[in-house]
């Protein structure tokens, strides 16, 4: 009779095997189909995620239902080596995001953010052309500064009391220091005295709907503020995903000695034809 553990292991890395499949097959899609920077970025994590899953899967439930203790031992490795791997980028992510907050401007609902604030881990990263390249894109399709299109009409004193998302108030419009003159949402003028601020954003800015302050810092600087701020749901996934795991390893060490057991003693100890 297949001891409960065996059972539990084995049918946890049976659903794992089948949800490896349309992992799998969405990286390939995103490889043929592919038409934006963020769908190609997206391919090559989902394939390695839908591999990586379906080769445990295969070693979890071999190892477990057919009492294979090599393949078994294996997979209680690599869940140990992926359990400390989780503890290190939990406490690792909670280090890197400590650090930044969005300054209040007078007169504004909505706060700003400058990249010097985060961390230096942070800043390289978001400094890093092909990375910002990337998430630029993916700015761009999920149409964050397009959201804004509804408040167009809206006069200045109206907008400023808008509450803008950190995206959206670093990507969609220049930063307050550069005092550029409002005339709608998206569209901002240097002042006619020509006293812009010399800050880089301040150039970077630009009334282009393709480009408006997506190269600037104070964008960079709300990307990270959005990440800052979906930290402790990323903790809560990450505290609930180790306690899985946790339990799943102390499970399949279960099974383990279970098969150890088994291949110690003879087939007829089970059956009851010893005296």
């Amino acid at each position: 009779m297949v001891k409960i553990s065996n059972s539990l292991i084995g049918i946890l890395n049976f659903v794992t095997l089948l949800v490896s499949f349309p992992v799998i097959g969405i990286a390939v899609w995103f490889r043929v189909q592919a038409a934006t920077e963020c769908e190609r970025f997206l391919q090559l994590p989902l394939l390695v995620l839908g591999i990586f899953l379906f080769v445990v899967s295969v070693l979890g439930f071999v190892g477990s239902c057919f009492r294979v203790s090599v393949f078994l031992w294996i997979y209680l490795f690599v869940l140990f080596l992926l359990i400390l791997a989780m503890v290190a980028f939990t406490m690792f992510g909670l280090i890197v995001t400590n650090k930044g907050v969005g300054q209040a401007i007078v007169g504004r609902a909505y706060k700003e953010y400058k990249l010097d604030d985060y961390s230096h881990w942070l800043q390289k990263r978001v400094r890093d052309w092909p990375t910002w390249n990337v998430i630029e894109g993916c700015l761009k399709e999920a149409k964050v500064c397009g959201q804004l299109e509804g408040a167009v009409g809206m006069k200045a004193t109206e907008f400023y009391r808008k509450n803008l998302s950190p995206i959206q108030s670093g990507c969609c419009k220049p930063p307050s220091y550069c005092r550029f003159t409002y005339v709608n949402a998206t569209y901002w003028t240097t002042p006619k005295s020509g006293a812009v601020a010399s800050g880089l954003d301040c150039k970077a800015w630009s009334n282009g709907q393709e480009k408006l302050c997506y190269s600037c810092n104070s964008c960079k600087g709300g990307v990270l503020a959005t990440l800052k701020d979906g930290r402790k749901k990323v903790a809560i996934v990450n505290a609930a995903l180790l306690v899985f795991l946790i339990i799943t390893h102390t499970v399949g060490c279960c099974a383990y000695r279970n098969n150890k057991s088994r291949n110690h003693y003879p087939p007829y100890y089970y059956g009851g034809a010893h005296h």
